[in-house]
């Protein structure tokens, strides 16, 4: 994985930076994907209203909710949706000639995480026991491109772990596979 990002990054670095989205325009992003945590998977939801500061650049604050499965130890369980808000920023690289635009992005932001449930069989019983998880501070670094008004995008979502005692913890940062689109931001210069 690190060997793919690495290579993204350095693919997106050779671009020639040009005109992208036009300067003072607010956009509003929409997008739905697929989330992968540690041992399971779910779905995520965002809307990002942005602000395009430059031509390749804009701030946003982006509100994303994640309903998810994933392991605590070697129990899986069932998360119920949490919802992060984060402050963040996007960088284009586009060479001016189309309207496709790799971007890298990053941000940062408060986690509020849901509560857990997990069930295990044990002898032929079945015990359930449900975990109280706080909220986190985090960040968030993502890559993709747009190509007219879509946009397709792969973010790791850096929360911290939470700890169960008993040396039980969860992971709770998750890569996220989102496909959208944007409202407003003005057009594409060529």
């Amino acid at each position: 994985m690190k060997k793919i990002i690495f290579t993204f990054l350095l693919m997106l670095a050779v671009v020639q930076v040009s005109q992208a989205q036009e300067e003072g325009k607010f956009r509003v992003g929409l997008e739905a994907g697929y989330t992968m945590p540690d041992g399971g998977g779910g779905v995520l939801l965002a809307i990002e209203p942005k602000y395009n500061i430059a031509d390749n650049m804009n701030i946003g604050i982006r509100f994303e909710s994640a309903a998810m499965a994933k392991n605590v130890g070697t129990t899986e369980a069932d998360l119920t949706a949490s919802a992060s808000y984060s402050g963040t920023f996007d960088y284009y690289f586009n060479s001016g000639s189309s309207s496709f635009a790799p971007f890298i992005g990053g941000g940062v932001g408060y986690s509020s995480l849901g509560n857990l449930s997990a069930s295990a069989e044990e002898e032929n019983i079945e015990s359930s026991v449900e975990f109280e998880v706080d909220g986190k501070f985090g960040g968030l670094l993502r890559a993709g491109f747009e190509a007219g008004k879509f946009r397709l995008a792969a973010t790791y979502n850096l929360i911290g772990k939470t700890d169960l005692g008993e040396g039980a913890e969860i992971k709770n940062s998750y890569l996220g596979i989102s496909l959208g689109f944007y409202l407003g931001g003005g057009k594409w210069k060529k």
